[in-house]
C-alpha cells in the first residue's frame, strides 16, 4: 500500500509538499516514485480574448529546483527552472543568467553539425535569452544580489506556435512559485497586425501575413515591463493600438499565475539586508561631494571623458578626506557606494527640478548631427554618422544570392525563415569607450544591438533585390544610442550603395527620470522624458527606450525598463516624443543624401537574368557543370538557377559580365558533340605524349582523353616512345563508355590488336591501320 511522503522528506530535499508523491515499501528496499494514477499536477488554463488557450503547470518536473513551470501554447511546450543561491554575491548588481535552448529533439530533428548534438547557443537562442532576461530583471528587489539562473528547456515544438512567448510566461510562473524574492508575476503575449486587425499570439503562418511582430510583457495594473517589435512601417496609431491590446491580454496571464502561486507557491525567502551606514558617514560624504557634483553637472563644457574623470577624481578625494578625518579604518567600499548614490540623486534631481541636462540641452533637444557618405572608392556603399560623441562607420557589401545567410533547421521550423539576403553586423570594439578589452567572437550585447538595428532597416529594404546585402556598423565612439546611430548610418550607406530602399530610416533613444513612492510606479509623482540620451543618462535613468522608423511609420522598437513597470500613459508619450525626434533626424540626413543613387559606381556588381532554351541547357552547363566552373574561374561570374528554371548571372563588375556573355555565346554556338557508340571503333589523334600514356581526341572540339600505357599494346610498355608514337599520329581505338565515378572516357587500342573488328568510325580525320 502506498503512503504519502512525510513533510520531513520534503523539507530535507527542499520540495513542496503540495504535490503528492508516494512511497512504496518492500522487504529489500524503499523506492520513491510518482504514481501516475494518483498524482495531480497543478495547472491552470489561460484563455485569451481570441479564444486561444495557454496552460501553465508545475510540480511534475525538476522538483529539486527552487521553482519550475511548464507553459503549453498549442502543442509547443517549454519548461523553465529557476535556481538561486542562498548567499549573496560580492557584487552591487543582480547576477542573473537566462539560458534558452532550442532542442532539436523537441522538433523531432537531429542537429546537422558534425557531432549531431547541440553545441554553443545560436544567434536566435541568445536573442530569446535576452528577451526573457529583460522581461524579468526589473522586478527583482534592488537589494537582492544572489546568483540566479533560469534555464528554458524546449520540450516540444509544433512549428506553429512560438516558443519564446511560452518561455517568458513559464519563467514568470517558475519565479512566482519559487521562494526567490521577486515582485512578479508578469505576462507576455505576441501581437500581430493583419488587415487592420490586431492578432494575439498569431501562428507562424499568420505572422507571415502580419505587418507587425510585437512582444509585450506587462505586470499588474497594466504596467509595461518590456517591449520589443519589428514592423513594416506601421502607422503610429496602429502601433499604439497594438500595445494597448497586448497589455490588456497580459493581465489575464498575470491573474492566472497569481492564482497558481496562491495555492502552490512557496513562501519567499528573507533577503539579507546589509546594515546601513551610519548617518554620520552619509552626511560627511554628502557635505564633501554634493555641491561639487552639482558644479560638475552644471559645467556644460564637459564631454564624456572629462566628466567621468572629474567624477572619478572627486570620488577619490572624498574617500581620502574621510579616511583622514574619520580614521584609516573607514571602509572605502562603503564610502564609494554612498558617493555613487548621492551622485545619482544629484544628477536626477537636476533634471526633475531644473529641466536641465548635464550637457546643457533641453529635455527634447537632439545632439549635433553630421553625416558623410561615399568615403572610400572600393566600397559599394559607406557612411559615417556622428551624433554628439557617438560615431558609427557603416559599410555595404553586395554579393551574389548564394551568399545569403542560411538558417539551421530548428530556426527554420520555429521562425519560418529559410535564409536572409539582408543582414546587419554590429561591432563594438573596446576603444569606442577608451577601454582595453579582448577582441574575439561576437558577444550577446553586440548580437542584440545588431538585431535591433537590422529590424529597423529590414522594412525599407526591397525583398526582391537581386543581391545579398551585408551591412556592417562599427562603433568608433560611443556615448549612448550606438544601435540607433547604426540605423541612421546604415540607411545612408544603403542609399550610397544604390539599394532602392523605400524611404530613409532613423532611430533615437529615449530616457526617463522619475520619482514615485516605494515600488509603486503606477502613481508617479513626477517624471521627465529625455530625447537622444547620453550614456550617463542611460546609466542613471529608469529607461532606455529605442524607436526606429521612417517619416511615415515605425519599423522597430525596444524598451528596456529598469523600474518595476511603466504606466501606459508614459509609454504613449515616449513614442510620440521619439517620433518627432526621428523626423528631425531624417531631415538632417536628407541634407547629405535623400534618395538612393541612380548613377552606378564602377565597382558595383551587376546582375542579369539569362533565358536559355531547354534544348541548349546541356551545352550551356557543360559536362558536370564544367562551363559554369570555367566562368567562375576565368571571369568571377556566378550563375544560379531559380525555381522557374531561369538562370541568374552575378558579376563583380560590368567588364566581367561582358566577358562572361562572350564565353556563353561561344558555349552555345559550338558544334554539337557527336554521340559515341559503346563498343564502337574510332580514329583518335594524338595531341600530347605523357609518361603514363597519350592524350587523344576523337573529334575536333573534344577535351583530350587519356589512353593509358596499359591500353596501348598487347605487350607491357613503360612509355609510349617504345612504340614510336608521335604527336599528330592517328590511332584506332575502341570506346567503352565513361567511368561512372570520374566521368572520364574509357579507351583501348590493344583490344583491336587481334582478329579484325567492326566498322571504323572517322570524325574528320583519316583512318589508319596503326
Amino acid at each position: 500500500m502506498a503512503t504519502p511522503v512525510g513533510r520531513r522528506f520534503w523539507k530535507y530535499y527542499g520540495l513542496s509538499d503540495k504535490v503528492p508523491l508516494f512511497v512504496k515499501k518492500s522487504q529489500k528496499h524503499v523506492k520513491y516514485f510518482s504514481s501516475s494514477s494518483n498524482q495531480r499536477v497543478p495547472e491552470i488554463d489561460v484563455r485569451f480574448s481570441t479564444g486561444q488557450n495557454m496552460t501553465i503547470s508545475t510540480g511534475k518536473y525538476a522538483r529539486f529546483a527552487d521553482g519550475c513551470a511548464v507553459a503549453e501554447l498549442g502543442d509547443t511546450s517549454v519548461m523553465v527552472t529557476a535556481v538561486s543561491k542562498d548567499k549573496p554575491s560580492h557584487t552591487s548588481f543582480l547576477p542573473l543568467v537566462v539560458d534558452y535552448r532550442q532542442k532539436a529533439a523537441a522538433a523531432g530533428r537531429i542537429p546537422t553539425n558534425f557531432f549531431r548534438r547541440e553545441l554553443g547557443p545560436t544567434e536566435r537562442e541568445i536573442l530569446t535569452s535576452r528577451l526573457i532576461d529583460r522581461s524579468l530583471r526589473p522586478l527583482f528587489p534592488d537589494n537582492y544580489n544572489c546568483e540566479t539562473q533560469l534555464i528554458c528547456n524546449s520540450l516540444a515544438v509544433d512549428g506553429i506556435n512560438y516558443p519564446d512567448i511560452a518561455s517568458i510566461n513559464a519563467a514568470s510562473a517558475a519565479l512566482s512559485l519559487s521562494d526567490i524574492p521577486w515582485n512578479g508575476p508578469v505576462g507576455a503575449v505576441r501581437v500581430g497586425f493583419c488587415d487592420n486587425q490586431v492578432i494575439i499570439n498569431p501562428t507562424r503562418r499568420e505572422m507571415g501575413q502580419s505587418s507587425l511582430n510585437l512582444v509585450v510583457t506587462a505586470t499588474r495594473h497594466s504596467l509595461v515591463v518590456m517591449l520589443e517589435a519589428s514592423a513594416d512601417n506601421v502607422l503610429q496609431q496602429d502601433f499604439l493600438k497594438a500595445i494597448k491590446s497586448g497589455v490588456k491580454e497580459c493581465q489575464t496571464i498575470v491573474q492566472s499565475i497569481i492564482q497558481l502561486q496562491k495555492h502552490y507557491g512557496k513562501a519567499k525567502r528573507e533577503i539579507e539586508v546589509k546594515e546601513p551606514p551610519s548617518e554620520e558617514i552619509v552626511e560627511a560624504v554628502r557635505s564633501f561631494c554634493e555641491m561639487r557634483l552639482r558644479e560638475i553637472f552644471h559645467d556644460f563644457s564637459h564631454d564624456k571623458l572629462s566628466r567621468d574623470v572629474a567624477i572619478s577624481n572627486l570620488r577619490t578625494d572624498v574617500v581620502d578626506k574621510l579616511k583622514h578625518n574619520l580614521g584609516e579604518n573607514t571602509d572605502s567600499y562603503v564610502v564609494s557606494e554612498i558617493f555613487s548614490k548621492i551622485c545619482k540623486d544629484v544628477f536626477r534631481s537636476m533634471i526633475l527640478e531644473e529641466n536641465i541636462r548635464c550637457d546643457g540641452r533641453t529635455l527634447e533637444q537632439l545632439r549635433n548631427i553630421s553625416c558623410e557618405v561615399d568615403l572610400y572608392k572600393p566600397l559599394h556603399g559607406s557612411a559615417l554618422f556622428q551624433r554628439g560623441q557617438t560615431q558609427v562607420f557603416c559599410t555595404v557589401a553586395l554579393d551574389s544570392p548564394d551568399s545569403a545567410m542560411k538558417m539551421d533547421p530548428i530556426t527554420i521550423l520555429t521562425s519560418g525563415l529559410k535564409d536572409k539576403n539582408f543582414f546587419l553586423h554590429y561591432e563594438f570594439p573596446p576603444y569606442a569607450t577608451k577601454e582595453v578589452g579582448r577582441v574575439g567572437p561576437v558577444g550577446r550585447r553586440e548580437l542584440g544591438h545588431g538585431s535591433l538595428a537590422e529590424k529597423g532597416l529590414k522594412a525599407v529594404v526591397p525583398k526582391d533585390f537581386p543581391f545579398t546585402i551585408r551591412l556592417t556598423a562599427e562603433v568608433l565612439e560611443s556615448n549612448g544610442s550606438s544601435s540607433m546611430a547604426s540605423i541612421c548610418g546604415g540607411s545612408l550607406a544603403l542609399m550610397d550603395a544604390g539599394v532602392p530602399i523605400s524611404s530613409p530610416a532613423a532611430g533615437v533613444a529615449m530616457g526617463l527620470i522619475s520619482r514615485y513612492p516605494g515600488q509603486d510606479t503606477k502613481h508617479m509623482e513626477d517624471y521627465k522624458l529625455l530625447t537622444d540620451i547620453l550614456g550617463i543618462e542611460d546609466y542613471m535613468g529608469d529607461m532606455d527606450f529605442k524607436l526606429a522608423g521612417t517619416k511615415k511609420g515605425i519599423t522597430a522598437l525596444q524598451a528596456d525598463i529598469k523600474i518595476p513597470g511603466l504606466p501606459l500613459k508614459v509609454v504613449m508619450e515616449a513614442i510620440q516624443q521619439a517620433t518627432d525626434a526621428k523626423s528631425k533626424i531624417i531631415d538632417i540626413m536628407n541634407e547629405t543624401l535623400s534618395k538612393p543613387r541612380k548613377a552606378k559606381k564602377e565597382n558595383w556588381p551587376v546582375s542579369e537574368k539569362l533565358e536559355i532554351p531547354a534544348h541548349k541547357r546541356s551545352k550551356f552547363l557543360g559536362l558536370g557543370g564544367s562551363n559554369l566552373k570555367k566562368l567562375m574561374v576565368q571571369t568571377g561570374v556566378q550563375i544560379s538557377q531559380d525555381e522557374d528554371n531561369t538562370f541568374l548571372m552575378f558579376a563583380p563588375n560590368q567588364s566581367a559580365m561582358d566577358e562572361a556573355k562572350e564565353m556563353i555565346e561561344e558555349f552555345l554556338t559550338t558544334e554539337r558533340e557527336p554521340v559515341l557508340e559503346f563498343g564502337g571503333i574510332y580514329t583518335a589523334k594524338i595531341v600530347e605524349i605523357r609518361d603514363v600514356g597519350v592524350l587523344v581526341t576523337l573529334y575536333p572540339s573534344m577535351t583530350p582523353a587519356l589512353l593509358h600505357n596499359s591500353q596501348l599494346d598487347q605487350r607491357k610498355i613503360n612509355h609510349p616512345s617504345a612504340l614510336g608514337l608521335e604527336v599528330g599520329q592517328e590511332l584506332r581505338v575502341k570506346y567503352f563508355g565513361r567511368d561512372p565515378v570520374s566521368g572520364l572516357m574509357r579507351l583501348s587500342r590493344k583490344v583491336l590488336q587481334g582478329p579484325a573488328s567492326s566498322v571504323v568510325h572517322n570524325f574528320g580525320g583519316k583512318s589508319s591501320n596503326s
